[in-house]
Parts: structure tokens; sequence; C-alpha cells
């Protein structure tokens, strides 16, 4: 057996090497523990069939205990935290770590707008389903474990293709007091502090937390400022049932460098042109949390939520290529564009989990219902000021201020048949009620107000899955496949210019998620995941060039309609192996592990219209042409992770090294770079990683480590617009120490 496993790391390796071309499909996740004393498994591990009124029963999912990784928790590094993830995507636009942009199986990571983002299971993004971008996140030293779980959530939580990602903050329930401290200093003026307070008293538990972080940023141009604090309250009736409230509220300013040619990336990446680009964020969270296990066969949980946040962000948005100066008429820069979103969203969630037998078959049965509304005033095209400090002033009327309501009501259930002590088969429904309504003005012509055309879409749409699962000691095989669908969002409604026009039939995104997979432990030795999955995403939207009044002598507009499909399967594994009890080595010496995590993802699309207009009127052509074939654009076609990590009673050690393979960055696959830097194929990249900690006197550890080691010059995305259009540069070469304490 031992040769087995040596042989298989072994294989590994090798199919990485084996990959050199940009579109093979290799990639590497690599993750350790810290401190270990006795023997833990090894992040990821999986959820039981039942949790907090969830079944998990048949579903690929993960669980991130942050304890067992080392990583740069001060600055949220999603690399270094994800790598033992496979398939996901992460884009790094600067480093403060405020957003955490990740995407799963060749979906946008934009904002994880394609995941149901979640703190403690409650929604944190703007609008989920007008508006789905995370523009808040935990500190993830606040954070005990990340759950993710793929595709087959969508009944439980919601109709979202890329799955559900929740952040479950720390909590202290065993000491009366208890302190946790951790002070950072790092490169680039870095300094960050988390302080948080916990215990327990009778009946009662708290927890409260501060954290604050500022640096100057890698780049020119990227200062930033950040604060979060979080408290929570909980009184247990008894043993059966508790009530809980929390709150959270985080307020940044952040310097937006700005993207950059090829050329201008190519000659300096930390170069920035753009000064006057700021960007803030102030969101407020609350919940209030009840639950009840009423007997032993039956428990339930509500949630009460809501968030109340705001959008600002003032700067030059044109493209890399265009300097921002100042006017010699003037003297002065030009007017900077202001943008502000406002919003108000409030739900309510219930979850139950009833047990009970059929004849023989035990079964598992949570159901449950969801309320919820969301408010959004979008503000946009403001004349901002001329300077260049972070100033909210604008100077008359928006152009555009538009009013968008979300309206929804869920229902869903899945039950989980126990057919045999092995086999379980878990079938499902959900029901979605989503009503979106828009009223206000889209433009202003001279001192004319342009009305955004009053729409109102609303729809009722059923899902199912169903989920089977097949025990064989401590693994199991499973396979699931899951309806998913996206609702046409505020950005779809609002397109850039006011001549272009909207289906007024536009439908909803839809499709599929399916898995098929082994997975589980060998004794101590090996932890593992391996699967094939299959994403269909149909009705995505597009623009179609159309004459006007189907006249070629009056020129052309931009129809936004759906145009088609694409598809994204591929392969995803994950294994750790534990070299001390492979080789059953003296466990004082410490403990070995190595793990891999691959991916290889196809992504293309599979039909979609395109419409190309050429000449000036009336001599105006429009031709048709069709992406089939082409690769879905942001999607690469491996990711790898490779890891090594050590640990006795006080250290532990990390090294990992992340391969993400080239990406297209428009659906025509454009492979030369243009010279504005909006579009072009961005080359692979690697990236290696090392953390450590030492923690002695029991209550107190330093840590540390330098990411981005032999300080590659990468780029994991062009933006078109927001935060600055061009390439934006991955962070090169940066180190932290950190001291910090438990008491």
């Amino acid at each position: 057996m031992k040769y087995f496993f040596s042989a298989l790391i072994t294989l590994l390796a090798f199919s990485i090497q084996a990959q050199e071309d940009d579109f093979a499909s290799n990639d590497t996740i690599k993750k350790l523990q810290p401190v270990i004393i006795t023997i833990k498994q090894q992040s990821p591990e999986r959820m039981p069939e039942t949790k907090g009124n969830v079944l998990f029963s048949g579903k690929k999912n993960e669980v991130l205990k942050l304890d067992n990784i080392n990583g740069n928790f001060a600055t949220n590094n999603a690399r270094e935290i994800f790598s033992r993830v496979p398939g996901v995507t992460v884009w790094e636009n600067e480093g403060s770590g405020i957003q955490i942009n990740v995407g799963v199986r060749g979906l946008s990571p934009n904002r994880s707008w394609e995941l149901n983002t979640r703190q403690n299971g409650y929604d944190i993004s703007s609008d989920v389903f007008g508006y789905p971008e995370a523009y808040y996140n935990p500190p993830l030293e606040a954070v005990e474990t990340l759950e993710l779980i793929r595709g087959g959530s969508s009944l439980q939580f919601g109709p979202q293709f890329g799955g559900m990602l929740n952040y479950v903050l720390k909590r202290e329930n065993k000491k009366k007091f208890s302190f946790e401290t951790q002070n950072t200093v790092g490169s680039y003026g870095l300094m960050s502090s988390y302080n948080a307070i916990g215990g327990k008293y009778k009946k009662f538990s708290y927890y409260i937390y501060n954290h604050s972080r500022s640096g100057d940023g890698w780049r020119e141009n990227s200062e930033y400022t950040v604060r979060n604090t979080h408290a929570f309250i909980e009184y247990r009736f008894n043993e059966k049932t508790k009530l809980s409230a929390e709150y959270t509220n985080m307020d940044y300013k952040m310097q937006q460098a700005g993207g950059l040619t090829d050329e201008q990336f190519n000659a300096n990446s930390q170069q920035s042109l753009r000064e006057r680009n700021w960007f803030g964020t102030p969101w407020n969270l609350f919940s209030i949390n009840f639950d009840s296990k009423v007997n032993d066969r039956f428990s339930t949980n509500t949630k009460f939520f809501g968030l109340i946040g705001e959008r600002n962000s003032v700067g030059i948005t044109t493209t890399p290529n265009t300097a921002d100066a100042i006017n010699p008429a003037t003297n002065n820069y030009a007017n900077r564009r202001l943008d502000r979103d406002y919003y108000k969203n409030f739900g309510v969630e219930n979850r139950n989990i009833l047990k009970y037998e059929l004849g023989k078959i035990k079964s598992n049965l949570a159901f449950g219902a969801r309320i919820y509304q969301a408010k959004t005033q979008r503000l946009q095209e403001g004349k901002g000021t001329t300077g260049s400090d972070f100033d909210l002033t604008v100077d008359g009327r928006y152009a555009r201020d538009i009013d968008f309501v979300t309206e929804n009501v869920a229902l869903f259930a899945e039950n989980q048949f126990k057919v045999s002590e092995k086999l379980s088969v878990t079938p499902g429904v959900r029901y979605e009620y989503i009503k979106n309504t828009g009223e206000g003005r889209f433009g202003i012509s001279g001192t004319t107000d342009i009305a955004f055309p009053n729409k109102t879409i609303s729809r009722s749409k059923p899902l199912f899955g169903i989920g089977i699962e097949y025990k064989l000691l401590a693994t199991n095989i499973y396979a699931n496949i899951t309806q998913a669908y996206r609702p046409v969002l505020f950005s779809d409604l609002t397109p850039p210019a006011v001549t272009d026009v909207i289906d007024t039939n536009l439908k909803d995104a839809s499709g599929f998620n399916a898995d098929f997979g082994y997975r589980g432990t060998y004794k101590k030795i090996l932890n593992f995941d391996v699967s094939l999955f299959y994403l269909s995403y149909n009705n995505r939207i597009g623009g179609v060039r159309q004459f006007i009044n189907n006249d070629p002598t009056q020129g052309t507009f931009i129809f936004r309609t759906n145009l088609g499909e694409t598809v994204n399967k591929g392969i995803e594994g994950f294994a750790n192996l534990n070299i001390t009890e492979l080789f059953n080595i003296d466990k004082p010496k410490g403990f070995l592990d190595v793990f891999a995590t691959v991916s290889f993802i196809d992504s293309r699309y599979k039909d979609f219209s395109i419409y190309t207009a050429t000449g000036t009127a009336p001599n105006t052509t429009i031709s048709e042409s069709n992406l089939s074939g082409k690769r879905v654009e942001n999607a690469p076609r491996y990711i790898h992770n490779f890891g090594i990590s050590w640990s006795n009673k006080h250290i532990s050690a990390t090294a990992q090294y992340k391969m993400s393979g080239k990406i297209f960055t428009d659906a025509n696959n454009t492979t030369a770079a243009s010279a504005n830097g909006l579009t072009g194929l961005l080359d692979k990249y690697n990236v290696f990683d090392l953390s450590a900690e030492y923690k002695f006197l029991e209550n107190y550890n330093i840590r540390g480590g330098i990411n981005n080691l032999f300080d590659e010059n990468y780029a994991t995305r062009r933006a078109g617009g927001y935060p600055g259009p061009g390439i934006l540069p991955g962070e090169g070469r940066t180190f932290y120490i950190s001291i910090g304490a438990k008491l």
C-alpha cells in the first residue's frame, strides 16, 4: 500500500510537469495545517449527512478549518486559503484583501457573484438576485471555517450556478472570558491588528472583535484603510433552544491604481497612471437567529437578517492609454466620474430537519421557506470634482438615478431516503418567485430627463435535483444533478448607452450542475476527493447589432437579448498524503504532509450568436457569426496547487505552488493585445508561497511568510471598467510577520 501512495504522488507530479501548454489542464493547490500535537485530518474536510438543518448527502462540499491552514490571513490571501479546493479561480485586483474574488469551474470570479456568499448562514452580497456582488468579506483572522457547497446546493440555498460559500465566524463557548490578538506588519506599509474578546456566563455567551488594516499597496496609488467590527450575543434557554443576535460594521477607503496596457505592464507592472481614483463601501449587516431542537426527530432554525450599505466610486474611467492630465486651458484636471449605490435588504429564512421512518427506510426531510426584499438606489455618471482625494461631492445631478427593487419568496424541500446503511437517495425541489422592478431617470439630454422605462419582471421557477451516495467503509461514491438559474441582473437592464435597447422578453439564465465522484479517507494516511463535473449555462445575455427601424440609412443600435449557451466540464481532484503515518515515522520528529489539488476545465461556448456592423450609413452591413467552440473568457484550462507542510508541537510550515493556465479575456478569443489593454490573451502563471507559525508558552505565536517568493510578474484579469480598464497586475514579492496571543 505504501508503494501505491508513493506512486500516486509521483504520478500527480508527473502529470503537472507534462502540461506545459498554456491550454493544458493542470493546477495544484497546497495547504497545510499548523501546530499539531495529535494527528488531525487535514483540511478540507467534508460535511456530515446533516448539519444545521441542512442535508449534505450526495453533494460535493469542502470545509476548510482555518486553524489547520497556514497562510496570510491578515490580507485575506485567497490564493493560499483556497489552495486545497480544486477548481477555484481567484482574481487578484490588488493586495488589500478587502474583496475576495473567487469563482469555480470556469465561472467568473468577479466579486464572487456566481456564488451565494453568506456569513454565518445569511446573505452578505448587495442583492442576491439583482446585483449579487460581494463588496464585503469578513477578515479571515475572524473566520473559523469556510464552507463551500458546489452547484448541488441550489435547492436549499438558492439557484446560483456556483453554489454557496459560507464564512463561519469564531465563537467562544467554554471560557468565562477570553482574549485574542494578532498584530501584523509587512511589505509596503502593511499594518494589521485583530483583537477579540469572548466568553460564556451562565446562559449567555458573547464574542466581539475589531480588525483594522492599512497599507500603501504594492503598486503606486493603491493605499487603503479598512476596519471591521463585529458583535455577537447569545442566550440559551436550555440545552435545546437558543436565541442569538449579531451585528457587523465595515468601512473602508481604497485608492484604485487602475489598469495598464500590455506595454506598460511589461515595462513596470507596479506603475499606476491613475492617482485620483477611489472606492469606498460602508457596510452594515445584522441577524437574529433562533434555534430549537424540539425533540430527537425535529429541529428548526429561523434567521431574520438585513443589510444596509453603500458602493461609492470616484475617478477617471478612461482606458490606460489615455493620460489623466491637467488641461492647460483651465489649469485643472478633468472632472471625475462619480457613482454611488445605496442598498437596503431584509429577509427571513426558516430551515427544518425532520427524521422519520417509512417502514424500514430511515429518512431525513430538510424543508423551509424564505422571504426577501432588496432595494437599490443607483446614482451614476455624476460630475465629480477635479481634485485628487476621496471626495464624493457631485456637481449638479446624476445623469442616472434609478430605483431597483427585488422581491423573493422561496420554498424548498429535500428528502434523504436511506435505502440501506450504505445507500441513500436524496431528491429535492425548490420553488422561487422573483419580482424585479426598476424606475427612474436613465440619462439627461440637455435639460430634459430621459426616463428609464418602468420595468417589472416577475417569474415563478421550480427547480429539481437528486443526489445519490454509496458508502464504502470510510469512503463514498456520490453523484448529483441539480437545476440552476440566474435572474436578469440590474446591469442587464442598464446598458452602457441610452441608445441601447433591452429585449422586453429577456429571459433568465438557466441550466444545471452535475457531479460524479469518489471521496473519503484511508486510515490517517490519505484524504482525497476526485470527481467529474458538467455545468450547462443557457440563455446568456449579449448584444445584437440591428438597424434603426430596420433601415440601413438610419444607423445601428445594440439590442440586448439572450444569445446562447456555454458548457463547462472537467475533472477536479484533491489528495492529502500524511507521510509520517505512511512510513510510520516517529511522531516526536513532527508530521509531514504533501497535498495536490488539480482541475482540468473545458469551458466553451456551445451556441452564441454575435453580430458585427461594418461601413457607415447608408452603406452599413451587418454580418452574423457564432462563437460555437470558442473558449469562455476568464476560464483557465487548468488550475493546480501543490504543497508540503511540516509541523511538530511548536512549529508548522507550509510551502505551496500554484499553476494557472492562460485565459482569453473576451468571447472572440482575441490573442493579440489591444492597444488599450482591454482585450488579449493573458499568459499562464506560477506562484510560490511560504508561510510558517511558531507557538510558544502555549498561548502565544509568531507567524510569518513570503508571498510570491520568486517575484513572478503576472496578471489574473483585464478589466473593462471598474476598478480601472486594462490589465490588473498580481502582486510581486511581499512578506509579513505577526505576533499574537490567545488568553
